[in-house]
C-alpha cells in the first residue's frame, strides 16, 4: 500500500520504517528541510536501537522516502498517517496546533478519498476536529472527496520501538467508518500472520485508550516510589517488597522498579493531558493528580539522600564537591532526555554549589545541546573515567553497562567513598563490603555513614 506519514520523529519515523521494512511504499514528511535532507544521507536524528540500518536499507530500496513536499505526499497516501508532536501547553492540555496544522495542509491537497489516521498522542475528541478542519479546507476548494479519520494510537516503548512496532502486542483501531477498517487491517496484515492483534472500537475509546494505558503505568511507578519512601522510614527493603508482591500474578513484575521517578516524552505529558482533559468535563481526577505529584517530588529525593549523607545543614556539606554521574537519558537505550530525572539532580547539585562529572552511553550530545558549556559540568567519555578526581558517585541512569563495576576501583577512586544509587543497581551489602557508603531507593541508610 501507499503510505503518507507526516512527521519524522520518534513516532513518524519508527512507523514508517516499520511499514515500509513489510513492503509497504511510505513518504514520511517533515517541515525541517535539514533533517529531510540528513535522513536522505542516512544521518538518524534519534537514538533507537535497530532503527538506522533499517532506515538505510529501506530507503536504498526505494520503499522509504523523506520530502519536505506535502503535496507530493498526500496524492501518493492511500494511507496518511498524522504523527507529528503534541507537547503539553501551559496549562497542562496537550497542545494540538501541529496535529490540526497537518489536518488543514490534508484538506488544502486531498484529491481523492483516502482514509487519515491519527497516530499521535491526542485527546478525546481530537478525531471530530482533524476531521472538521479537512472538511473546511475542502469546502473553502469546493471539493467534497469522502475521507475516514480513524485512531490509531501508539505503544511504543522508548528502547525496545523498533520490536515493539514489528511485534505489536495489540493495534489499536478507532473508527466509525467499516471500509476505514478494512483498510488499516488490509495495511496491518503483515504484523498479523500468526494471530489477530487488532482490537476495534469506537473513536473515542481509541484516543481514550492510549492515555490509559500511559497513565496505569505512571501510577504504577510512582505507587512504588511511594512505598520506597515508606519503606526508608520504617527500616524495611523495597527490594524485598517488591519481590513479594511482584509474585503475586494479580500485580505482576513489570513496572514495579522504585527509582528516581519517571521521565521522557510519554508519561509526564500524558497524565498532564488527561487529567487536564477530565478536568475540563468537569471531573477532578484526584488519582492522576497524585500520580503526577508523588513522581514530581521523587525527582528531588536523590538529592535528599545526598544531603543526609552529607548533614552539614545549608547544603555546606555539599559545596564544593564533585559528583560523578552516570546517566543522563532518562531510560536505557535512548539519548532522549525530556523530563529526566537526571535533569532535576543536576540542577541541585549546581544550586548547592557542587561540579558534576558526567557520562551517558548515548545522551552525552543532548545534554551538550540542553546545558552547554558550563564550568561547574564536565563531559566524560567513559563511566569510570567520570569517577576520576570525584567526590561520590550518583547512578540515575540503569544502562546494563552499569550494573557490574568494579567496586575495588570505585572505591579507590571516590574521595568519600559513597555511591547514591537511583535505581537500586546494586545489593547493598556487596558494596558496602568493598568500603562504600551507600543509598538507594527505598533502602534505608548505609551502615558506613
Amino acid at each position: 500500500m501507499r503510505v503518507a506519514i507526516f512527521g519524522t520523529g520518534y513516532v513518524g519515523l519508527v512507523t514508517g520504517t516499520c511499514l515500509a521494512e513489510v513492503g509497504h511504499d511510505v513518504v514520511c514528511v517533515d517541515i525541517d528541510q535539514s533533517k529531510v535532507d540528513g535522513l536522505q544521507r542516512g544521518i538518524i536524528p534519534i537514538y533507537e536501537p535497530g532503527l538506522e540500518p533499517m532506515v538505510k536499507a529501506n530507503h536504498a530500496s526505494g520503499r522509504l522516502a523523506f520530502t519536505t513536499d506535502a503535496a507530493q505526499a498526500i496524492a501518493h497516501g492511500e494511507v496518511i498517517f498524522i504523527a507529528v508532536g503534541t507537547p503539553p501547553d501551559e496549562d497542562g492540555s496537550a497542545d494540538l496546533q501541529y496535529v490540526l496544522a497537518v489536518a488543514r495542509t490534508i484538506g488544502r491537497h486531498l484529491a481523492r478519498p483516502t482514509v487519515v489516521v491519527n497516530k499521535s498522542t491526542v485527546p478525546v475528541g481530537t478525531a471530530d476536529k482533524v476531521r472538521t478542519a479537512i472538511a473546511e479546507e475542502l469546502a473553502a476548494r469546493g471539493q467534497e472527496n469522502a475521507f475516514d479519520v480513524v485512531s490509531n494510537p501508539e505503544f511504543l516503548k522508548e528502547g525496545d520501538a523498533v520490536a515493539d512496532c514489528m511485534r505489536p502486542d495489540r493495534i489499536v483501531i478507532g473508527a466509525s467508518s467499516a471500509h476505514a477498517v478494512t483498510v488499516l487491517r488490509r495495511l496491518y496484515a503483515p504484523f498479523n500472520r500468526n494471530r489477530d492483534r487488532v482490537v476495534e472500537m469506537d473513536v473515542r475509546s481509541a484516543e481514550l485508550t492510549k492515555y490509559a494505558a500511559n497513565a496505569m503505568l505512571a501510577t504504577k511507578i510512582s505507587f512504588m516510589n511511594e512505598i520506597a519512601n515508606i519503606a526508608e522510614r520504617v527500616g524495611a527493603d523495597i527490594e524485598q517488597v517488591r519481590q513479594g508482591i511482584g509474585s503475586d500474578p494479580r500485580i505482576g513484575w513489570h513496572f514495579i522498579y522504585p527509582g528516581a521517578g519517571y521521565g521522557g516524552s510519554c508519561f509526564p505529558k500524558d497524565v498532564q493531558a488527561l487529567a487536564r482533559t477530565a478536568a475540563q468535563h468537569g471531573h477532578q481526577p484526584q488519582l492522576l493528580n497524585a500520580v503526577e505529584a508523588v513522581n514530581a517530588a521523587q525527582k528531588g529525593h536523590l538529592f535528599e539522600l545526598i544531603q543526609r549523607h552529607y548533614d552539614r545543614g545549608e547544603d555546606e556539606g555539599v559545596r564544593g564537591k564533585t559528583f560523578a554521574v552516570w546517566g543522563l537519558a532518562f531510560k536505557p537505550n535512548t539519548d532522549d532526555m525530556r523530563e529526566a530525572p537526571s535533569r532535576r539532580v543536576l540542577a541541585q547539585l549546581w544550586e548547592a554549589g557542587a561540579k558534576v562529572q558526567v557520562f551517558d552511553p548515548e545522551a552525552m550530545a543532548e545534554a551538550r545541546r540542553i546545558f552547554g558549556e558550563r564550568e561547574d559540568l564536565v563531559f566524560c567519555d567513559s563511566a569510570f573515567a567520570a569517577l576520576h578526581d570525584a567526590d561520590a558517585l550518583v547512578v540515575i541512569t540503569e544502562w546494563k553497562q552499569f550494573r557490574s563495576p568494579d567496586f575495588a576501583r570505585m572505591r579507590e577512586a571516590l574521595g568519600d567513598a559513597v555511591v547514591f544509587d537511583g535505581r537500586n543497581l546494586y545489593d547493598p551489602a556487596e558494596i558496602e563490603a568493598a568500603g562504600l557508603a551507600y543509598y538507594g531507593i527505598g533502602r534505608g541508610r548505609s551502615v558506613h555513614a
